[in-house]
């Protein structure tokens, strides 16, 4: 039996997305002065126009954990829980990674749930669908779990070669949602998530620096792997690019937005992205566009959204839920 031919993951399971949250370091760094022209024939072709304006770059005190218990005290509040109601914390980040310990448990005490299971995850830039699909799973499959935060929180202004162009994309940033069983379907409807190790150095940071490179041809790994799982789901669940609301993909470039928006057929108005005020944020993408976008009430209750992300690995996946 095919994948397709299941049907939807998550669609009678009752999960809903219940609250949202962001953090953005103090600091804001405003790309007034630099070179437009196109010296570097790869920054040409994977970085196209520089359009980010402005982005945000923590402090020595805004940790990973730190900028993750931000977000996720505003998430926890917005679904009218306290912190030890959550059952589960999924931290997902791989820009500063520790050997040990790992995020995840730092961010829930500082929370205020420390005994609650806490743990990291990474898949990179498609980290937030990487943690949903955990978090979804921990929610159908184990009964005591009710309410899971997952936040993703990064600092990406790390991992840029300083003084680079690609240095002018790169934010630091960190966003939550809470998944809560609410018993009644239409919530989180489906997802899907892959990995190609044969594609693994399209975007790799080696070290000992760890400073991101991509190759020429990111682009096209990126805009063919976002239309391939995007056209799956919306097959699975008897839908057209026409019938949702938002497209809240995680950014990459602007030759990628181009490509994607082509490929689907998605008007400007429902592609949906903070790039030009918050640069490439990674894996906190996209919770803090959903953040930000449900705060402004622009996303409304019961809209559907479609979020697809690409991550080195290479990691692709999608999800498809309604907002609540």
């Amino acid at each position: 039996m095919t994948e397709t031919s299941q049907g939807p993951l998550w669609a009678r399971s009752g999960i809903g997305l219940t609250g949202f949250g962001l953090y953005y370091p103090e600091q804001v760094i405003a790309n007034d002065a630099f070179v437009e022209e196109d010296d570097n024939p790869i920054d040409a072709s994977v970085l196209g126009t520089i359009s980010v304006r402005t982005r945000h770059r923590s402090s020595a005190k805004e940790t990973i954990p730190f900028m993750a218990a931000e977000a996720g005290r505003h998430a926890v509040k917005d679904a009218g829980l306290q912190p030890n109601d959550l059952d589960l914390v999924i931290l997902a980040s791989w820009t500063a990674p520790p050997f040990i310990p790992e995020h995840a448990p730092e961010a829930a005490e500082l929370l205020g749930c420390p005994r609650t299971l806490a743990f990291d995850v990474s898949g990179a830039c498609a980290g937030f669908v990487h943690a949903v699909q955990i978090a979804a799973s921990h929610l159908t499959c184990l009964p005591g779990t009710r309410h899971a935060l997952v936040v993703c929180s990064e600092q990406f202004s790390r991992r840029a070669r300083p003084g680079s162009k690609g240095e002018l994309l790169c934010g630091d940033a960190a966003g939550a949602v809470v998944l809560s069983r609410r018993g009644d379907p239409g919530g989180l409807l489906d997802s899907v998530l892959r990995s190609d190790g044969s594609r693994a150095s399209v975007v790799a940071a080696p070290g000992p620096r760890g400073w991101i490179r991509s190759q020429k041809d990111l682009p096209e790994h990126a805009t063919s792997s976002m239309v391939e799982v995007c056209s799956e789901l919306l097959a699975r669940n008897g839908l057209t690019i026409d019938d949702v609301d938002w497209v809240v993909p995680h950014p990459g470039t602007d030759v990628v937005h181009r490509r994607v928006r082509a490929a689907l057929g998605v008007p400007d108005h429902k592609f949906v992205v903070n790039f030009e005020t918050r640069g490439n944020t990674s894996s906190a993408s996209i919770p803090i566009v959903l953040a930000e976008e449900t705060g402004s009430g622009r996303f409304r209750q019961g809209d559907l959204v479609l979020s697809p992300a690409v991550g080195s690995g290479w990691y692709y996946g999608a999800l498809l839920y309604r907002v609540f």
